[in-house]
């Protein structure tokens, strides 16, 4: 994973002590993920936001009281990042309507645990810089603005797209891009015969696919989740 610097303030919210455990334990590996405090219900959940005021919360969703998806519709507009850790991943659309950064089924992994690190310490880095990430689309090119520098990429050099919130990070093989325009803005402007939308959080160059699964995609040796309701529009598609 790219070093980052930003720290990122968490608290985590479970009823579950073991898995509060695995948690914090995991993020200890990561020097910028501070731990300022876990709690076991969501009532102590909402008022530790108030004097905590973190950047980040891991929560549960079935939780004595009130659902993880309740209280983040409470404290929504106070924290920059959330992070739903649970077994039910049928309330996954609703928590990526709620711009949860990850949803992470259970049991926790330190292997998957490096996944939602990536994706917090990338968009830690993105609100902490100050120029916003602007693109323009014209026929086969995008130029990118980062910082004073413009970048112009062909859209051929795209491997494929990954939605963070109010972010899309452009991966090629050489580097990766951060643009302040959402995936389905992305998705508007290049052509339907190019890129395809595989999943809520990926869209991805079809002459980059190299591999077709029943869940997964395979583009330039990076595995990619297909969600359930775009397996079907994969299943069409002849490499």
């Amino acid at each position: 994973m790219q070093s980052t610097t930003t720290p990122v303030r968490f608290i985590a919210i479970d009823d579950n002590p073991l898995d509060l455990l695995a948690i914090t334990e995991y993020a200890k590996a990561y020097p910028f993920l501070i731990n300022c405090g876990t709690f076991s219900n969501a009532l102590e959940g909402v008022e530790a936001t108030g004097y905590i005021k973190p950047d980040l919360i891991f929560l549960d969703i079935e939780m004595p009281g009130s659902t993880g998806l309740e209280l983040l519709r409470k404290i929504r507009a106070d924290v920059p990042m959330a992070v739903f850790i649970t077994s039910h991943a049928e309330f996954a659309l609703e928590g990526f309507e709620l711009s949860a950064l990850d949803f992470v089924l259970k049991p926790l992994t330190e292997e998957r645990f490096v996944q939602t690190a990536r994706k917090i310490g990338e968009y830690a880095e993105m609100k902490a810089k100050s120029e916003a990430y602007e693109v323009l689309f014209e026929k086969d090119m995008l130029t990118i603005k980062e910082g004073y520098n413009q970048v112009r990429l062909s859209q051929k050099d795209i491997i494929y797209l990954e939605a963070m919130q109010d972010y899309t990070k452009i991966v090629t093989d050489k580097k990766n891009y951060i643009t302040l325009s959402s995936l389905s803005f992305f998705m508007e402007q290049l052509s339907p015969d190019r890129f395809l939308r595989v999943h809520r959080s990926y869209a991805v160059s079809i002459s980059r696919i190299s591999e077709l699964r029943i869940s997964e995609i395979i583009c330039s040796n990076t595995t990619i989740p297909v969600g359930k309701t775009y397996r079907s529009t994969v299943a069409k598609l002849k490499l």
